[in-house]
């Protein structure tokens, strides 16, 4: 096991910090429902010892503002980000190029069964093409 998603519940802050500890330093351990990609529970996780890593969902928070804050503040405190579509997803591309933008390293976007989850897959394909 490299990752494990909302391990708990999101309300149990104090069980969090235990599994941190466990596993923190072997497992990456990504808070989605803990953090719900809000910048203020990404502090408190922070301060806390929770997680190492945060998933970040665009449209969850409300703007790209505060997203991108949300990012900035995960990395300079060594969290990893995992930019993440949501359910009842679209074409659209953009994750993927925030995912590059961002440096974030990791997408979920799901398998490659779906049109919408294609066209992210291709659009980094084309990130990268256009890059190297």
């Amino acid at each position: 096991i490299d990752s494990i998603e909302d391990g708990l519940d999101e309300n149990d802050w104090e069980g969090w910090k235990v599994l941190t500890d466990r596993l923190g330093a072997r497992i990456q351990l990504v808070g989605d429902d803990i953090f719900v990609t809000n910048k203020t529970f990404l502090q408190k996780g922070i301060d806390e010892g929770v997680a190492n890593a945060i998933l970040v969902k665009v449209n969850q928070i409300g703007t790209l503002t505060e997203t991108l804050e949300t990012i900035a503040l995960a990395k300079k405190h060594n969290y990893h980000t995992v930019i993440s579509h949501r359910s009842g997803e679209t074409e659209d591309t953009f994750i993927a190029d925030l995912a590059v933008a961002t440096q974030a390293g990791q997408i979920k976007t799901g398998s490659l069964s779906r049109s919408d989850r294609v066209a992210k897959y291709n659009r980094l394909l084309t990130i990268y093409t256009q890059t190297t």
